[in-house]
Protein backbone atom coordinates (compact mmCIF):
# COMPACT_ATOMS: atom_id res chain seq x y z
CA UNK A 1 0.00 0.00 0.00
CA UNK A 2 1.31 3.29 -1.12
CA UNK A 3 1.48 6.66 1.15
CA UNK A 4 -0.01 9.34 -0.36
CA UNK A 5 3.35 11.52 0.80
CA UNK A 6 4.82 9.04 -1.33
CA UNK A 7 2.49 9.91 -4.26
CA UNK A 8 2.92 13.51 -4.45
CA UNK A 9 6.55 12.99 -4.46
CA UNK A 10 6.79 11.27 -7.88
CA UNK A 11 6.93 12.73 -10.93
CA UNK A 12 3.62 12.74 -13.93
CA UNK A 13 5.19 10.34 -16.05
CA UNK A 14 5.91 8.06 -13.19
CA UNK A 15 2.74 8.24 -11.72
CA UNK A 16 1.23 7.07 -15.12
CA UNK A 17 3.29 4.63 -15.54
CA UNK A 18 2.66 3.58 -11.80
CA UNK A 19 -0.97 3.43 -12.65
CA UNK A 20 -0.86 1.11 -15.87
CA UNK A 21 1.27 -1.22 -13.20
CA UNK A 22 -1.51 -1.06 -10.78
CA UNK A 23 -3.86 -1.96 -13.12
CA UNK A 24 -2.40 -4.68 -15.08
CA UNK A 25 -1.73 -6.14 -11.35
CA UNK A 26 -5.64 -5.63 -10.74
CA UNK A 27 -6.47 -7.23 -13.34
CA UNK A 28 -4.05 -10.34 -13.13
CA UNK A 29 -5.58 -10.31 -9.34
CA UNK A 30 -9.27 -10.77 -10.64
CA UNK A 31 -8.32 -12.87 -12.70
CA UNK A 32 -6.67 -15.33 -10.51
CA UNK A 33 -9.90 -14.90 -7.58
CA UNK A 34 -12.18 -15.64 -9.96
CA UNK A 35 -9.85 -18.88 -11.61
CA UNK A 36 -8.51 -20.91 -8.56
CA UNK A 37 -9.20 -18.12 -5.66
CA UNK A 38 -6.73 -15.96 -4.04
CA UNK A 39 -5.11 -16.64 -0.59
CA UNK A 40 -5.34 -12.22 -0.02
CA UNK A 41 -8.56 -11.26 -1.22
CA UNK A 42 -7.68 -7.86 0.29
CA UNK A 43 -4.91 -7.13 -1.78
CA UNK A 44 -7.68 -6.04 -3.99
CA UNK A 45 -8.59 -3.60 -2.11
CA UNK A 46 -5.37 -2.49 -1.41
CA UNK A 47 -4.81 -2.13 -5.25
CA UNK A 48 -7.63 -0.29 -6.26
CA UNK A 49 -7.05 2.38 -3.16
CA UNK A 50 -3.42 3.26 -4.77
CA UNK A 51 -5.17 3.09 -7.97
CA UNK A 52 -7.46 5.95 -6.56
CA UNK A 53 -4.78 7.65 -4.64
CA UNK A 54 -2.81 8.28 -8.40
CA UNK A 55 -5.75 9.60 -9.99
CA UNK A 56 -6.34 11.93 -7.34
CA UNK A 57 -3.04 13.15 -7.73
CA UNK A 58 -3.02 13.53 -10.91
CA UNK A 59 -6.30 15.30 -11.24
CA UNK A 60 -5.28 18.06 -8.72
CA UNK A 61 -2.10 18.37 -10.69
CA UNK A 62 -3.88 19.19 -14.27
CA UNK A 63 -6.52 21.55 -11.79
CA UNK A 64 -3.39 23.38 -10.64
CA UNK A 65 -2.12 23.42 -14.05
CA UNK A 66 -4.95 24.99 -15.82
CA UNK A 67 -5.35 27.46 -12.80
CA UNK A 68 -2.11 28.73 -13.77
CA UNK A 69 -2.92 29.01 -17.25
CA UNK A 70 -5.44 31.39 -16.14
Amino acid sequence: MMKINKIREMSSTDLEKELGELKTELFKLKFSLATNGLDNPMKIKEVKRDIAKINTVLTERKIADKKGEI
